[in-house]
């Protein structure tokens, strides 16, 4: 970045010159001289602008001074040296100049704060830091953009209205300028849930202003404030009535939205009629309406608010909350397991025919998900035939976001990946650990452990059986019942749920159980596999590919090597029965994180190392290389980074939804003990 650093350079070194960087360069004798203003231009010193830019006014100014230099270097990494020097000394000079003419014009108006301005002289590039600033906002990825702007106008407006210096409306100028040039600020090209996010945070950001000018003087266009005695009665008025509009714009309710113009509403009636009462009779009744610069400077703000408020009024047309699938019929799970048998689908589709699961009919198909903390969560890729998931995605993503629901989608292929509209992020979550079973021998070192298991097997006398839970006896289902209850007694937690079933799930007729049985008649481990269905026949016939791992459960004390058994002994029996493939699932938090992955892959990872204490996800990872696998991501789709902290929250419910506050918070201390024990 060598024209940001050049000009920090030349600006430090001004401030060593001057001996402005350790006292005020405003009592310089030479200060009149560099300083540019009205004053400056009506004596021709017209050089001012260009000098005034490397001088800064007071010691402490250099800190936010340097610091808004980093727009400028952004820019420069961004889009190259020559634009970010264009952009800079285009936004100063015009800065400097609008500024000038603007308060030319105003003083003979009889404006006391524009007079005011007609008299000072300023120096600092703060004109084209700020423009720098702007231009950088506006290369930004949506939606961070227009989130961006929205800050840059709040910094500039309240500044300008309640500051009010000659540098606020050289900073209102500069923006101004790059926003014409480069027009990238549109709300209403935004989306639903960026149009409420945006409103919640502006309607805070005005409450806090309401708040903090009642007790700290300012000083701007409509005059000088002082501050009030604090008044609690008072503050919690406007704490409530604003929490309660936040609630309501945040959820996408017409009633927050109708509350928030009714605040816009007070706040500009307010405004007019101190206006006109100070058109009136200014000297009388002055006393008696409190200070008129907190009203019409709020009034200003509160206004540009209501017309966001009327530009996005479609994003809060929600009276209460609705279900996804209000507006068509009902879909029932046998209907979504006979749509997965005709059309197929991934790996993972079976377990959308669980308890819990929801479902949106779309016009192509069914979109299977779970709703929690806000947040619409689909589980692994859309049902139906893969030419229409595209269109399931878009009704989906946008029947949610009219709910005020976050969506996301969770446990995702490749396929699924690609049909998402553009912008939407992802991050890999696991690896899909697939076995082809097409000439699968189990010969040369490579399956060396799984031979190993079946020569163990045999000659302890271990007998492979691959059923269905209803078709064994009692004593097997009691044996099974008693083997997971000791798994799930070990564990601080409940029984992780979602992607992970249970014997309730594996009672499903559709899913297959493989047993190790002893000699003696015991259990010593068991092993669920769920069907995966690839596309039915022109007969119609519902055709099984393959088949996923579900549950793994094995007996205290019994057979070593039993998991290697049944998986290998497992996926003989497909073979035989004309199955292409065993998915042994992905091990959540097991993937490891690329170089091209980002921070958030690498904290996923940490996330992964810190929880192996209590579910052993990696351990998983390594025991299914035995298998030779070949790897497919899974994928978490969402739309930005802003939704990552209700996602998580949101999965943390689904994962574990009868996890109590005391389970939760005792086991985030053992991690955190194994974590310190580790370091």
């Amino acid at each position: 970045m060598p024209a940001t650093l050049s000009i920090v350079v030349l600006l430090l070194a001004a401030g060593v010159v001057s001996q402005s960087l350790w006292s005020p360069f405003s009592e310089h004798g030479w200060f009149d001289q560099v300083a540019y203003g009205l004053p400056s231009f009506a004596e021709g010193r017209w050089w001012t602008p260009l000098v005034g830019t490397f001088f800064v006014v007071e010691p402490w100014v250099y800190v936010p001074t340097l610091l808004a230099f980093a727009g400028m270097g952004y820019l420069e990494w961004r889009r190259g040296s020559l634009v970010a020097l264009r952009v800079f000394w285009l936004g100063q000079l015009f800065a400097i100049l609008a500024t000038a003419l603007f308060v030319f014009a105003l003083q003979f108006t009889g404006w006391p704060w524009a007079t005011g301005l007609a008299g000072v002289i300023d120096v600092g590039p703060s004109g084209g830091a700020m423009a720098c600033i702007a231009a950088a906002v506006g290369i930004f990825a949506a939606p961070w953009r227009q989130r961006a702007w929205v800050l840059v106008f709040l910094y500039a407006t309240v500044s300008l209205l309640f500051l009010g210096t000659l540098a606020d409306v050289e900073h209102a100028f500069a923006i101004l300028l790059i926003l014409a040039i480069d027009r990238s600020f549109r709300v209403q090209q935004t989306t639903i849930p960026e149009q409420r996010m945006l409103a919640v945070a502006t309607v805070i950001a005005l409450g806090a202003i309401a708040l903090i000018v009642l007790w700290l003087p300012t000083s701007g266009p409509f005059g000088d404030t002082t501050p009030e005695p604090f008044s609690l009665a008072d503050a919690l008025f406007d704490l409530v009535v604003v929490g309660f509009a936040v609630l309501g714009l945040r959820k996408g309710r017409r009633w927050g939205w109708l509350l928030a113009l009714l605040l816009v509403a007070l706040n500009l009636v307010t405004a007019v009629v101190v206006g006109l009462l100070l058109l009136l009779a200014p000297g009388e009744l002055a006393p008696y309406i409190g200070d008129a610069d907190v009203a019409l400077a709020s009034g200003v703000l509160w206004a540009a608010f209501g017309v966001f408020l009327v530009a996005t009024r479609r994003a809060f047309s929600l009276w209460r909350q609705r279900p996804l699938t209000q507006g068509t019929a009902p879909v029932t799970v046998e209907e979504v397991r006979d749509l997965i048998r005709t059309e197929g689908g991934g790996t993972l589709s079976w377990m959308t025919t669980w308890e819990r699961m929801r479902y949106l009919r779309t016009e192509t198909g069914i979109m299977p998900y779970q709703s929690h903390a806000g947040v619409a969560i689909v589980l692994a890729d859309p049902l139906g035939a893969p030419d229409g998931h595209a269109t399931s995605i878009r009704e989906f993503i946008d029947a949610a976001e009219r709910n005020a629901l976050a969506p996301c989608f969770f446990s995702a292929s490749e396929a699924t990946r690609s049909a998402m509209p553009d912008g939407w992020r992802s991050l890999v979550i696991a690896d899909d650990t697939i076995v082809d079973l097409e000439g699968l021998t189990f010969t040369g070192k490579a399956w060396s452990k799984v031979r190993q298991s079946f020569s163990r097997a045999d000659r302890e006398g271990m007998t492979f059986r691959l059923t269905r839970l209803a078709d064994e006896p009692f004593a097997v289902r009691a044996q099974l019942q008693a083997i997971s209850e000791q798994w799930v007694g070990e564990k601080e937690l409940p029984e992780m749920r979602f992607t992970l079933g249970t014997l309730q799930e594996a009672a499903d007729p559709d899913v297959r159980l493989a047993l190790a049985i002893d000699p003696q008649g015991n259990v010593d481990g068991m092993l669920s596999w769920l069907p995966v269905y690839g596309r039915a026949g022109e007969d119609g016939a519902p055709h099984v590919r393959g088949w996923t791992l579900d549950l793994m459960r094995r007996r205290d004390g019994g057979f070593g090597a039993v998991m290697e058994y049944l998986i290998g002994s497992s996926a003989q029996a497909f073979g035989e029965e004309g199955a292409s493939m065993l998915s042994l699932s992905g091990a959540p938090l097991a993937h490891e994180a690329g170089e091209d992955e980002g921070v958030i892959g690498d904290l996923l990872g940490r996330l992964g190392a810190l929880l192996e204490p209590v579910y052993g996800f990696r351990s998983l990872h390594r025991f299914k290389k035995k298998f030779n696998p070949r790897y497919e991501p899974i994928y978490l789709l969402y739309r930005d980074e802003g939704d990552l902290p209700a996602i998580g929250r949101g999965l943390t419910q689904a994962f574990l939804p009868d996890a109590s506050l005391r389970q939760l918070a005792s086991a985030g201390l053992g991690l955190v003990g194994s974590a310190r024990t580790e370091s």
